[in-house]
């Protein structure tokens, strides 16, 4: 049987719509360095709603990484918002609400699951053109993106250490 992890990173997108394989490509990235972590998971995940419950159920900490397209602010900027932010981030992304709203369910139905949320929500400028390769400011924001989640990551099972008996 697999022993869920209590810290999670949830990478998600599509592959094949540009800008909106930021976050699948972030959790690529930290697969590896975080593999053999006995307290961190890092998931690249295509799924939307309620496929997204099993990856969250049992996790205490949660970090999602995703692209969102506010037209506000420079593509390449990096929101970083909690779970109560979710309703209030405007802009278009496919999972935003699907996260927000599997939290709730998850919660009503008793599930464990995370005290912390976080998301990383990378501003893109292409959402919508069927290509495999980021528009170049969002690729280059990918490895400042990366350390980001790595560091968020990495405090999180600091914190958690501490709370361990």
């Amino acid at each position: 049987m697999h022993t869920v992890k209590p810290i999670l990173l949830m990478g998600l997108g599509n592959d094949i719509l540009s800008d909106d394989a930021i976050g699948l490509m972030v959790a690529r990235e930290l697969q590896e360095r975080f593999a053999n972590h006995p307290m961190i998971d890092v998931e690249a995940v295509c799924e939307m709603g309620l496929g997204l419950l099993d990856y969250i159920i049992g996790r205490r900490a949660l970090l999602v990484v995703d692209a969102v397209q506010t037209g506000k602010v420079p593509a390449g900027y990096v929101h970083e918002v909690g779970e109560k932010d979710l309703p209030s981030l405007p802009g278009m992304s496919p999972h935003f609400l699907g996260v927000g709203e599997i939290l709730v369910l998850g919660r009503r139905m008793d599930y464990v699951m995370p005290e912390v949320v976080s998301i990383f929500a990378v501003e893109v400028a292409d959402l919508s053109t069927i290509k495999e390769q980021l528009t170049p400011p969002v690729a280059a924001c990918l490895p400042k993106v990366v350390e980001q989640a790595s560091a968020w990551l990495t405090h999180q099972a600091l914190q958690w250490q501490h709370r361990q008996p």
